[in-house]
C-alpha cells in the first residue's frame, strides 16, 4: 500500500506532482483548520506544511500513523520538536531552498532603509516633490554587522562585499578563518554593535537569542545606526526599538518579521523611519518552487526508501546509503535488544565499535538503531528518533569507534560494549551474505546464531548431560526447538546455549530449567 501524505498549507503545485510521480498518495488540503487537522491527520504517513499549520503535541498524538513532518522552509517554530521526537516522527525542513531569496530581501530592505525609498515613493505619489526631505546615506564604505552567518547570513556577507561594505560577523560557530575567506572579520557581539552602521539579523530563535536586541544592546550601538531583521521577530524587543527610534538613538529600522504574526498591530507601526513587510523573506516564485519540490522529494525518499535529508531530530541518510545501511541497522538493533534484555541494572555507558566494511559507512543511524534496541526492553516510548536523546537524558555516555579494513575473522563486525552497576559486557555481530544478521560473540564466548521471535539463553558450567537435560525439559513441555547453538570459554569452563523455539516459554518451565544442576542463568528473549 502506498504511503499517504497530507498537505495542509499552500505549496507550489510542483509538490503534488512530485509525490504523484514518486508513487506517494497525496491529499492537498491547504488552509485546513486545527480541528479538521486533528480529525484527518491520523490517516496519513506524512504531513507537509509551511508556517500556518501548528503541529502541536495534540496533532502528533492524533497522527497515529505519522512518520514524517516536512516543513517547506527553514523555521520550525510551529512544530513541537520534542513531542515529535518522543513519538518517533522525523521532522524535516528545507534550509537551502529560500536562502538566496531571504538574503536578497535583507539587502533590499537595507538599500530601502538607506535611501528611504518607501517614504519617498509615498510622498511623490501624493503629489509632493520633497528632494531635501529624503536625504539618504551610501552603503559604500559603511560597516555592516551580520549577526548569524549560516545559510542566509553568508549570502548577505557575499552581497555586502559586492556593495563595497566592510563586514563584521558575529557567530559563535564560525571560525575566524572562514570569516576571512568570505572577506569579513569575525567580531564579538559588543564590538559589532559598537562599530556597525547597519546591523542585520540572521540567527535562529533560541533561548539564547530571544530578545537579544533589547535596550541594553541598543545602547551599545553607534548613534544613527540602522537595523534590519529578516530572521525572527522575537529576536528584537520591539518596544525598546521604538524607544530608540523615537529618541533618535537609531536612524531607522526595516523589519520583515514580528513578535506576533500576522502583525495586525505593532509598537513600530506608523513610525516615519520604519519600513515593514509582511514576512516576505521567502516569498518569491523561485523560492516557493524550490522549497515545495525539495520537501516533496525529501518526504518521498524517507517514506519509500528510508533516506533522511535535512532532519532536525535524526541523523541524515542519503537515498544511496539507505539500502546499504538497512541490514546493518537491523543487526545493530538486534545486538542492542539482546544486550537490553540481559541487563538488569542501570546502564552507565555504551560503546559501539565498527570494524571492516561497516566502518566506511555512515554509522550515526546505525548507532541510533543500537541505542533503540538497548533501551526498548526497559522503555515503552523509545524510538529510532529519540533514542540518542533519551540515552543522554538518562546519563548514559555513548561512544563510537571505527576500524576500517579489520583484521579479524569477519569482513564486517559490530561490537557493542556496555557497562552497568553489575559490570562490563560485550556482544558482537556480523552480516552473512551482506544481508543476514548473525550474533557471533557474547561475553568472551564465540557463538554463531540468528535471532528469532522467541529465544532462550541458558548459561551453565560445561559438564556432560546438560544439553540432554535441557532438550528433554523443552520436549516434555511441547516446546519445539528451531535452532540450538552452543559455545564455551574452554572445556569444563563457562558455557552457554542459545535456542530458537517456536513458541513462548512459560514461567513455570523457566523455573524448572533454572533448577537444573550446573545452570547459572536462564533468560527468555524476544526479537
Amino acid at each position: 500500500m502506498s504511503p499517504r501524505v497530507l498537505i495542509s498549507d499552500e505549496l507550489s503545485p510542483r509538490a503534488v506532482e512530485i509525490f504523484a510521480e514518486r508513487g506517494v498518495a497525496v491529499d492537498n488540503r491547504p488552509g485546513l483548520k486545527a480541528d479538521a487537522l486533528l480529525q484527518f491527520v491520523g490517516d496519513y504517513d506524512g504531513l507537509a506544511i509551511r508556517s500556518a499549520t501548528k503541529v502541536t503535541a495534540e496533532v502528533l498524538t492524533a497522527g497515529r500513523k505519522l512518520r514524517v513532518v516536512g516543513r517547506a522552509g527553514i523555521g520550525v517554530d510551529n512544530v513541537d520538536l520534542p513531542a515529535a521526537s518522543q513519538r518517533g516522527v522525523v521532522v524535516m525542513n528545507t534550509p537551502y531552498g529560500n536562502a538566496i531569496t531571504t538574503a536578497e530581501h535583507a539587502i533590499a530592505l537595507m538599500l530601502a532603509l538607506a535611501r528611504q525609498i518607501p517614504q519617498a515613493n509615498a510622498s511623490t505619489q501624493a503629489g509632493k516633490w520633497e528632494k531635501t526631505r529624503f536625504m539618504g546615506v551610501e552603503l559604500d564604505g559603511k560597516t555592516l554587522g551580520v549577526i548569524g552567518c549560516g545559510n542566509v547570513g553568508s549570502i548577505v556577507v557575499d552581497r555586502a562585499i559586492g556593495l563595497k561594505m566592510r563586514v563584521l560577523v558575529y557567530d559563535p560557530f564560525l571560525a575566524s578563518e572562514r570569516a576571512a575567506a568570505m572577506g569579513a572579520r569575525k567580531a564579538e557581539l559588543d564590538e559589532l554593535l559598537a562599530k556597525a552602521d547597519f546591523v542585520t539579523l540572521h540567527t535562529p530563535m533560541t533561548e539564547q537569542t530571544k530578545g537579544m536586541i533589547d535596550a541594553r544592546a541598543i545602547a551599545k550601538m553607534r548613534d544613527g545606526a540602522r537595523i534590519v531583521n529578516c530572521a525572527r521577530g522575537g529576536l528584537v524587543v520591539e518596544a525598546d526599538l521604538r524607544a530608540a527610534l523615537d529618541s533618535g538613538k537609531l536612524a531607522g529600522a526595516a523589519l520583515d518579521v514580528f513578535s506576533e504574526e500576522p502583525a495586525r498591530a505593532n509598537a513600530l507601526f506608523g513610525h516615519p523611519n520604519v519600513i515593514c513587510t509582511p514576512h516576505l523573506g521567502a516569498s518569491t516564485v523561485e523560492a516557493q518552487e524550490k522549497v515545495a519540490a525539495q520537501i516533496a522529494e525529501q518526504m518521498a525518499d524517507y517514506l519509500l526508501t528510508g533516506a533522511v535529508t535535512n532532519a532536525l531530530n535524526m541523523p541524515s541518510v542519503t537515498r544511496e546509503e539507505a539500502p546499504k545501511l538497512a541490514p546493518y541497522m537491523k543487526l545493530a538493533e538486534q545486538l542492542g535488544r539482546f544486550a537490553g534484555q540481559i541487563t538488569k541494572s542501570d546502564l552507565r555507558s555504551v560503546s559501539i565499535e565498527y570494524e571492516g566494511h561497516v566502518a566506511s559507512l555512515n554509522t550515526r543511524p546505525v548507532t541510533a538503531a543500537a541505542l533503540l534496541g538497548l533501551l526498548a526492553p526497559s522503555m515503552d516510548s523509545v524510538n529510532m528518533v529519540n533514542a540518542p536523546v533519551v540515552a543522554k537524558a538518562r546519563g548514559i555516555t555513548v561512544a563510537e569507534t571505527k576500524v576500517e579494513g579489520g583484521s579479524g575473522d569477519y569482513q564486517t563486525l559490530i561490537r557493542l560494549r556496555w557497562s552497568s552497576e553489575r559490570g562490563a559486557r560485550v556482544i558482537a555481530g556480523t552480516l552473512f551474505a551482506n544481508q543476514r544478521p548473525r550474533i557471533v560473540h557474547l561475553d568472551g564466548i564465540d557463538i554463531e546464531t540468528e535471532t528469532a521471535p522467541h529465544m532462550l539463553l541458558v548459561q551453565n558450567q560445561d559438564k556432560p548431560g546438560m544439553v540432554g537435560a535441557l532438550g528433554t525439559l523443552l520436549g516434555d513441555a511441547g516446546i519445539n526447538i528451531a535452532t540450538f547453538q552452543l559455545g564455551r570459554t574452554a572445556p569444563g569452563g563457562q558455557a552457554l546455549a542459545l535456542c530458537a523455539v517456536d513458541s513462548p516459554i512459560p514461567e513455570g518451565l523457566i523455573a524448572r530449567i533454572c533448577a537444573l544442576p550446573l545452570v547459572t542463568r536462564v533468560l527468555p528473549l524476544r526479537f
